[in-house]
């Protein structure tokens, strides 16, 4: 496990708006933080440099785009080697509808979430993808009814 990085107050603070509007502009950055245009200039590129602060991307409200429903499926493999995950982990990558994936422990090794247009087009993806990838050997899916908490935001 890697060290985390040591964030000071103000890091905390510039971390902290930006999770919230990564869209502001220095000066508005540096008047919410309560420091110096140049000062907070340097501890962003210091912060994205230290790999704190990823890329900038703009959140898309799923149901505007017509993929208003989120599955949440829990796979198992057939078996455990490192070529059958890695094979596995590619076709994942590989397929947009997969929004999110963890490698879990416990009873199922892999936790889904797949964001598609409706319970047809699940059924499609599901049966010609998921369960028909040779390392799976079976899946149980859960539809979200509703969204109760969404955030982007890490706690700093």
């Amino acid at each position: 496990m890697e060290d985390a990085f040591q964030l000071d107050p103000a890091d905390r603070r510039i971390v902290r708006a930006l999770q919230r509007d990564a869209g502001m502009s220095q000066a508005a950055l540096a008047e919410t933080v309560g420091a110096s245009a140049a000062s907070v200039w340097r501890r962003v590129r210091n912060l994205e440099r230290e790999g704190v602060l990823g890329r900038v991307v703009r959140l898309v409200d799923p149901a505007k785009v017509g993929r208003s429903v989120n599955v949440l499926c829990q796979v198992r493999m057939t078996r455990q080697t490192q070529e059958a995950r890695a094979e596995f982990e590619s076709f994942i990558e590989g397929r947009e509808e997969i929004v999110e994936c963890y490698a879990m422990s416990g009873e199922w090794d892999y936790l889904l979430r797949i964001a598609v247009r409706d319970v047809a087009d699940y059924d499609r993806f599901i049966r010609q993808g998921v369960l028909a990838h040779p390392s799976v050997a079976n899946a149980a899916s859960n539809f979200a009814l509703r969204q109760v908490k969404y955030t982007t935001e890490i706690p700093v």
